[in-house]
């Protein structure tokens, strides 16, 4: 960070966020959290816990409204909060569906939040809920506006994030935005886009036992050579690298083909994923991929299909954007020194809202772990910590 970013974040804490009692946000967080976590929300099936957040905001005076972002089995749910005169509008955005695996219910163990959505990222949206409320409360804004989002379809390969692609579109977007995802070592300015890529490799004839093989090309053998040229495109890709971020890559993550070990198969199928840094589009990236299939395929007499599930696109922020400026201020006013610049090594809905919207994004979340398993865990300190500073942000970033 330069001399003059890091000067411009001593400024202390405003006073009327200070007053706020530690004991009711922590109450209230936690209250919040639990009844969240409570309600199953595997992705695409979010519309239950989506009614009872909407409830909960209701309940605290709050006008929501349900944009159902071309997915009316779990409309989100939107609170745009105003302080007085128009001025800008920081939004926190929030996913509030998990990952296909066995619900856990929550249960508050000792100083730790755990159950299904304690990291990924239920906890993070009762924060964000709880920050609004703290802005609102206080009394500590007169100008702008908060712009709460909570919404499904975020976790791949069963969501594709096309819900909060269709509300973007539909105007639930602010100047700049704050998701609680679980980081919090750096401020991310720089990520990888990323998506799923899927090759199915077939012959013209059915399986059959290898000794009564046709005269046809072996999937299998095709498959290795698919193996060694996405090889080659991984080496000239990673070319493209970004000192925070890493490089780009071609990865295979599975192969598969054939049902038993005398099969002569008739499908083989590989499947990874292909990160892209900015500079590089998510069409740039298919279309490389489907040139070394094309050309393989003509050269075997096999046919190879391509498919893609897109995860999100490549993001590069200003350091010395707004966005980034006030959240260190308000960091460094929390904790007494500023975070280090840094990579987001994930995707997530900040991506989205910089490659569609332009529109800058923070990932901060509370210390968290156990994402995308049976063990998620959060820190509740954390999370009143992670409330504070979304509140602190919202005060300087929306008065400014």
């Amino acid at each position: 960070m330069s001399d003059s970013l890091q000067s411009r974040t001593q400024r202390p804490l405003d006073a009327r966020l200070r007053a706020v009692d530690e004991a009711l946000v922590r109450e209230r967080l936690l209250e919040t959290a639990l009844c969240l976590m409570a309600v199953p929300s595997p992705t695409g099936s979010a519309g239950a816990v989506s009614d009872s957040l909407a409830q909960i905001l209701r309940e605290d005076g709050f006008e929501v409204e349900r944009p159902q972002g071309g997915h009316p089995a779990a409309p989100a749910v939107a609170v745009r909060h105003r302080f007085g005169v128009s001025g800008r509008v920081l939004q926190f955005d929030g996913h509030l569906d998990t990952v296909h695996l066995p619900f856990v219910p929550p249960v508050v163990d000792g100083a730790r939040l755990t159950g299904t959505g304690a990291s990924d990222m239920k906890a993070g949206v009762a924060a964000a809920v709880e920050a609004l409320r703290m802005v609102k409360d206080s009394g500590a804004l007169s100008t702008g506006a908060i712009l709460l989002l909570a919404h499904d379809l975020h976790e791949a390969p069963w969501g594709d994030g096309r819900q909060l692609e269709a509300l973007i579109d539909e105007g639930y977007v602010g100047d700049a935005v704050l998701i609680p995802e679980y980081m919090n070592v750096c401020v991310p300015i720089v990520g990888r886009g990323g998506m799923i890529w899927r090759a199915a490799i077939r012959r013209p004839g059915p399986a059959i036992h290898e000794v009564m093989r046709p005269n046809e090309p072996s999937v299998i053998a095709v498959a290795a050579q698919l193996v060694a040229r996405l090889g080659e495109l991984d080496a000239a890709v990673c070319k493209r690298c970004d000192p925070m971020a890493g490089a780009e890559s071609v990865f295979i993550g599975q192969l598969h083909a054939g049902a038993i070990y005398n099969e002569f198969a008739a499908e083989a199928r590989l499947e990874g994923t292909r990160r892209w840094l900015s500079g590089t589009s998510r069409a740039q990236a298919e279309a490389e991929l489907n040139e070394v299939a094309a050309s393989l395929a003509a050269a075997t007499g096999v046919s190879i299909e391509m498919s893609f599930v897109p995860i999100r696109e490549a993001f590069q922020l200003d350091a010395n954007a707004p966005l980034v400026v006030e959240f260190q201020k308000s960091y460094t006013a929390l904790s007494g020194q500023p975070l280090p610049l840094g990579a987001k090594p994930f995707v997530d809905d900040g991506n989205t809202f910089w490659a569609k919207a332009g529109i800058p994004a923070i990932t901060h979340g509370p210390r968290a772990g156990g994402a995308h398993t049976t063990q998620e865990w959060v820190s509740i300190d954390d999370l009143c910590r992670v409330a504070r500073l979304y509140a602190a942000t919202a005060v300087r970033y929306c008065a400014t």
